[in-house]
């Protein structure tokens, strides 16, 4: 599914804005046919963005169940003729679109685009309604899992394992658009080099009779061409796509029949290889050390709603502090994400929402332990929902430089055999699906490495560790010599890279403690140079992600004050001590 885009036979409408909004408290908007009546309601909801934190009322933010958004649309009249098509880039975690009352899609899965095409349904130059259902449900089938409770006065309560808000509803854009009868509706591409000469294999999906090729450098200068839907373009002198230094071509695509030109569509390339090595992780055959962090898609109002300026800051800081990469922790983030981490040769390790598959985390988040894989808890169709996530992430962002691993799931009990059933086939899928990048998963401290019977599977093992905070609370002379061991043991049994992907010290901004003591901004300093003191050891570790970014909003619990404090930056982005000792080290790890 290619990302909508303007373009010579291609046009494109952006709805975000303020739409009608009604929270379906009854759960009657389907049995009344909501979609097909203007919606009797005062709310009004700004897309994007998620709803809880925009209204007051706490019925609504924590509401377990459906809402409804709604719009008229106006088809432009130059549309007559073309096919039209509406798209959500994401629902969290079920939507459904409706178009003059007809339902016309639905998909399950909060972070991934979904579209229709309603070319039938609407008439050029005239108006329509668009309505869009979202249901915020988690259940042992959905990918993340959660469960829904009945509290003792009737009312129902999402609960969930894993450690961040469930914020929903529509939190990335809408669009119409409108493409060419023969349109071009799929481009792969794979890049490599010998010396000096770039090679970009391509392979277009299009009904047309035949497609015409173009790869221009960043002066807008043509370097190769082509004929076929399937070929390869062949560059002198190339400039490779370089962490940090990122250079990206454009791939003119275009598609003919016997009268000339039906459809174009552009595309970034950046040139680049990602290969592992032993111990190794290699970006154009050179080692690479991983600097960043473990991220959300958290601010603020707008929860996990996309907004550019809020994405251009946190990568300004992500700069400054010396970072060179980041991972999707625990979902696919937005595509103007992945496009401006192109731009900019920020690395990213690129996960599915596979979060929470792990009962052991009900004594810390509430409930009843059950077993973590079974018919009441991930079963067959749990399974299948995570191969979709599989397809649909790799179909998304597979054309993407900056994603150079793909994590299929973060800290599940992985100890048990039921586990490799479990996880196996979507490793499979990933490794079948795209030979080019290689395959992670996010291993949790309570699988160590003489028990997790995942880690064989994969080519990277990714590790969250919490030696000195949540093992070995305040004593890191401790918890080095824990850390050390358990690294130790890993590296000797499998000779692949490891990257820490999570370490850190829940820290409240302006805490300050003479003595180091836990929750003070000293003793996260201390905590992350305890850690990285023994990283150093280990030739194998290739690369450390601080747990977070920036503090961020989880749901109640007595462990959690107002969120998760383990941020370098405060929720609203500022610095605390630790941004500035993580910035001291990775700029000079850089400067290797």
């Amino acid at each position: 599914m290619l990302k909508p885009q303007a373009s010579a036979t291609r046009e494109i409408i952006n709805l975000d804005g303020v739409w009608q909004f009604k929270v379906d408290f009854e759960d009657e908007g389907f049995s009344k046919r909501w979609a097909s009546q203007p919606l009797d309601t005062q709310l009004q909801a700004p897309v994007p963005a998620s709803y809880n934190d925009i209204f007051t009322d706490v019925a609504i933010r924590e509401h377990v169940g459906w809402v409804w958004y709604q719009r008229k649309v106006r088809v432009p009249r130059g549309w007559s003729g073309e096919t039209i098509m509406v798209r959500a880039d994401s629902a969290t975690h079920e939507g459904v679109i409706f178009v003059n009352g007809e339902e016309v899609v639905r998909h399950l899965g909060g972070y991934m685009p979904f579209e229709a095409n309603i070319t039938n349904r609407v008439a050029a130059g005239e108006e329509f309604v668009l309505t869009v259902a979202v249901n915020n449900v988690l259940t042992n089938e959905t990918v993340p899992p959660g469960r829904v409770i009945t509290r003792d006065d009737g009312t129902k309560q999402q609960t969930y394992l894993h450690d961040f808000y469930n914020y929903a509803g529509l939190a990335r854009s809408i669009y119409i658009y409108s493409v060419p009868k023969n349109a071009i509706t799929d481009i792969t591409v794979v890049t490599d080099f010998s010396g000096s000469t770039g090679f970009v294999n391509y392979e277009i999906e299009t009904a047309a009779e035949n497609v015409e090729v173009a790869l221009f450098d960043e002066s807008g200068n043509q370097v190769a061409t082509s004929i076929g839907a399937k070929s390869q373009l062949k560059i002198e002198n190339v400039k490779l796509w370089q962490p940090l230094n990122a250079y990206l071509y454009e791939l003119k695509a275009k598609a003919l029949d016997s009268k000339g030109v039906v459809d174009e569509y552009s595309l970034n390339v950046g040139i680049r290889t990602v290969k592992v090595e032993g111990n190794k992780f290699l970006v154009n055959n050179e080692p690479f050390y991983f600097t960043g962090f473990g991220m959300h898609e958290d601010h603020v109002v707008k929860g996990k709603g996309h907004d550019n300026s809020f994405m251009v800051n946190d990568f300004e800081l992500l700069k400054w502090v010396g970072a060179n990469s980041f991972r999707t922790s625990h979902y696919p983030y937005a595509e103007e994400v992945m496009d401006y981490a192109d731009r900019h040769g920020i690395l990213i390790i690129d996960e599915t929402a596979a979060v929470g598959f792990n009962q052991s985390f009900a004594s810390m988040f509430g409930g009843p332990k059950l077993p973590t894989y079974g018919p009441e808890t991930a079963n067959e169709k749990t399974q299948k929902n995570l191969l979709q996530a599989v397809r649909e992430l790799i179909q998304r962002d597979k054309n993407h430089p900056s994603v150079v691993l793909w994590s299929i799931t973060n800290e599940s009990e992985t100890g048990i055999p039921e586990a490799v059933d479990f996880f196996k086939p979507a490793i499979e899928l990933a490794k079948e699906l795209d030979s080019t990048r290689p395959v992670t998963y996010i291993n949790v401290m309570t699988e160590p490495f003489n028990k997790c019977l995942v880690a064989p599977l994969v080519d990277v093992i990714c590790l969250n560790r919490y030696w000195g905070w949540y093992e070995d609370h305040s004593d890191l002379p401790n918890a080095a010599i824990h850390l050390e061991a358990e690294l130790k043991g890993w590296t000797e049994k499998y000779d692949v890279p490891i990257i820490i992907t999570e370490y850190g010290a829940d820290t409240l901004a302006g805490g300050h403690s003479i003595h180091n003591l836990p929750w003070s901004e000293e003793y996260q300093t201390a905590y992350l140079e305890m850690s990285h003191g023994v990283f150093d050891k280990f030739p194998a570790v290739v690369g450390e992600h601080v747990w977070n970014f920036a503090d961020f909003q989880t749901k109640p619990g007595i462990f959690r004050v107002l969120g998760n404090k383990k941020g370098a930056f405060t929720r609203d982005r500022q610095p605390k001590a630790a941004a500035h000792t993580l910035r001291a080290r990775w700029t000079k790890l850089n400067q290797k």
